[in-house]
């Protein structure tokens, strides 16, 4: 149910953090896959079997180019597109934000998506999976983070319309909301403190906890799941913790 041998995938953002743990996950189940960066990463890519093309994500000219290319590295058709090259730029309220920031991630994390989805249809097998990666960020709001989050929350909202699109040919579309992950967009030591309070599982993801949701939406094992944002988060979402509660109240229990 999990095997993916004889499926092509192509992964943006396949070089490094978990875009390249996704690539590795999806090679070690059977793919054959070519990842795309905006730096060189063919000798990365040949370190761990996969193929490599070039990629700036936020033109629409370069993606159209990078699926193509992918397509004609692999002599067929994609069956596995991974939508994953990202920007982590937080920081300033609205109010601070200069254009030059709004730009840089608006153009990277939303329209690198929404560019993906308008080209990856014309280059895939029916029947295949577009996953693309979100972010918590979606749904839990951080000051400073707000063009951020903006943008991630539009991956959500492009994955429900994109699913409705492409459903009548079988092609299945779902993002992953990731939380605080140990990558060098993802956490420091600010992120570990707020995912030991936060989080119900107290720690920061690794890389690998994220590597194994994307096989299972690349599979058949989600077959019937499509327009899903899935959070993995560690149960951030679920609410305040015993030792959040603690570090406020003084109490791990609710307020009476």
């Amino acid at each position: 149910m999990f095997s993916l041998a004889g499926k092509n995938a192509f992964v943006t953002g396949g070089t490094s953090g978990i875009g390249k743990a996704v690539a590795e996950a999806l090679i070690a189940h059977g793919a054959n896959v070519i990842v795309a960066d905006i730096t060189d990463g063919s000798d990365v890519a040949a370190e761990f079997g996969a193929g490599f093309v070039h990629v700036d994500v936020s033109s629409e000219d370069s993606i159209a180019s990078a699926l193509q290319q992918a397509v004609d590295q692999l002599k067929s058709k994609l069956d596995i597109i991974v939508l994953n090259a990202g920007v982590g730029d937080v920081g300033p309220t609205f109010e601070e934000t200069d254009q030059a920031l709004i730009d840089k991630v608006t153009k990277i994390n939303h329209w690198g998506v929404l560019y993906g989805l308008k080209h990856a249809p014309q280059n895939m097998n029916d029947h295949g999976s577009i996953i693309s990666s979100s972010s918590m960020a979606a749904f839990i709001n951080l000051p400073g983070a707000g063009v951020y989050s903006a943008g991630k929350r539009a991956v959500v909202s492009m994955t429900e319309m994109a699913a409705l699109e492409l459903g009548s040919r079988g092609i299945r579309v779902n993002a992953v909301c990731p939380g605080y992950t140990a990558t060098a967009l993802g956490s420091g030591a600010e992120g570990q403190k707020l995912c030991e309070a936060f989080t119900a599982l107290g720690r920061v993801a690794t890389v690998d906890d994220m590597a194994g949701v994307y096989v299972f939406l690349a599979s058949d094992a989600s077959s019937y799941m499509t327009g899903q944002a899935l959070k993995v988060d560690g149960g951030w979402h679920c609410g305040p913790t015993s030792k959040l509660l603690e570090m406020v109240t003084g109490s791990s229990e609710a307020p009476g």
